[in-house]
Formats: structure tokens, sequence, C-alpha cells
């Protein structure tokens, strides 16, 4: 049984009700975070919450939550569910209403809720082991406002069921110059003559927290070479290793792209040097 949180009270996730005048169920109108956890200990916490906090404010929502509040949620969420591999779903949605209108309503309370998910092990840097993944590409048709993590995730959904229509685990999705934004669900790295590139964040991509750690990680490690820029669509596909990341994928090693084979189709060896620095350094953020 998981026990979920929802405005102060734990109790069974099966129990929890939100108003159908919920303007996160109505209009999609809401900031979510998921927080991965591994045996009770969080990655990334602080800049998972700033991010939520960011969020908050982009678009207007009053949550007076510090960092400890949602520390104290976390902490319990993590204990009431057996403290294991564990994502926390975090989701501050404006409120219920009386009425259905597009325009921000005053006085009404954000509805906060909170629950845990079994997520697998941490990943291991083991290149004849681990799970690969193989994309597509499309053109990106979603909203402009992609650094606000909304739970308005229609056009993301729309994007990563394409893949999986075509029998691929992701989409990396590119704008109408030809560069790549971010994939439907993951950040995206390629490696070039041994340089890691990622694009920079700006209102086309959501800066990912395990993009962030893996950035600040390999410059304070400083072996490989790594770089925050455009990447076209013609790089992507003549990249040497391709990566996914994200909370619950960590450093994800893609070998196909639209049916071609990355590099030799196969991890690569950054991913491995990559994937084992994380692994290392991931609790220090």
């Amino acid at each position: 049984m998981t026990i979920a949180y929802l405005n102060g009270e734990y109790l069974p996730l099966e129990e929890t009700r939100i108003s159908p005048m919920d303007r996160g169920f109505l209009f999609g109108d809401g900031i979510y975070e998921v927080v991965p956890s591994y045996g009770g200990r969080m990655v990334g916490f602080g800049p998972h919450i700033e991010r939520m906090t960011n969020g908050l404010a982009a678009i207007d929502i009053r949550l007076d939550w510090g960092e400890e509040q949602w520390q104290a949620v976390c902490d319990r969420l993590i204990e009431e569910n057996g403290g294991g591999d564990l994502g926390i779903y975090l989701h501050v949605s404006r409120g219920a209403d009386s009425k259905r209108n597009h325009a921000y309503p005053e006085g009404v309370k954000p509805t906060v809720f909170g629950y845990t998910f079994e997520i697998p092990p941490a990943p291991v840097a083991d290149r004849s082991t681990t799970k690969t993944f193989s994309v597509t590409t499309t053109e990106d048709l979603r909203w402009r406002r992609c650094n606000i993590k909304s739970t308005a995730l229609l056009g993301n959904v729309i994007h990563y069921n394409q893949s999986h229509g075509s029998g691929s685990d992701e989409t990396i999705l590119y704008n109408a110059e030809g560069e790549i934004t971010e994939a439907a669900a993951c950040n995206v790295f390629i490696v070039k003559d041994g340089v890691v590139v990622t694009p920079d964040t700006d209102h086309q991509i959501l800066p990912g927290i395990t993009r962030l750690l893996l950035v600040e990680i390999l410059r304070a490690d400083g072996s490989i070479p790594i770089e925050e820029r455009v990447i076209t669509l013609d790089e992507l596909r003549h990249a040497d290793e391709v990566w996914l990341t994200s909370s619950t994928k960590e450093v994800a090693p893609v070998v196909m792209v639209d049916g071609v084979p990355v590099g030799e189709g196969e991890p690569g060896p950054l991913w491995e040097r990559a994937q084992t620095l994380f692994s290392e350094f991931k609790y220090d953020y």
C-alpha cells in the first residue's frame, strides 16, 4: 500500500481525493518534480526544490514553503513507503475555484500532493549489461515555455508515444532550424571526437537536474571536455555517442537513432566514464 501526502495529510494513495474544479485537473495549471532516492538517500534534492520554486514563481502560484518543509514531506514519504529505491513525485496545482475561468483566481489555496513509486536500482556503468535505448527524431511541436516543468504535459506525451508507436524508446526533438532541443522526457548529450556536448538551456529546454549534476560533475573532474551549445540534427546523426539523462535513467546510452547505429552500436567508453563519475558524486549536490 502506497502512502501519499495531500494538503497536510498522509493517507493511502487510493483514498486521496481532489475537487474536479481543481485547476490542475481542468487546465494542467501546476508544477511538478520527481526526486529519485536510493535506500533513503535523495539525489539532487536541493536543485529539484529550487526548480520547483522557480516554476511556481514563473506561473504565479504562491506557496510559502521552504526547503525544510519539502524535506520533511519527502523524508516522511520515504519512511512510510519502505525506504527502498523510490521516485518521489511532488505536485503543486493552483487549487480549486468555484468556477472554471481561464484567469488566475484570487484567494485560492494551492493543492500540494506527493507520492512515491518504485524505480529500478541505480544504474551501473557496465557496457555489457546496461540497458540501451533507441530513439527516433521529429520536429518539436510543444509550447515555447518548456523551461517550466508544468503538469500540462500533453505535448510531451504525444511525442513520447510517437516513439513507442514506432518501436523506439524515446523521441529526440529538434526545432524549425534543425537544432536539437531535448527528448520527450529527457535531456540530450552527444559525444564527438572526445568532447561531450549538450544544448544550452533556454525556453525550449527543461533545465534537467540530472543534466545539471552531470555537467557540474564532468567539469569538476576535468578529464572529459564538455560544451553547452547548439547541436544540429546532422551532428546528432553523426555523433560517436548519444546519451539521454533523466532523474530515473541517470545517464542512458543511445545505440540507435532513426534506425541507424550510433558509433559501433553499443555503449561507448565516455558513457561508461560519465556514468561512473555520476554514480560516485551524485549525492554531493
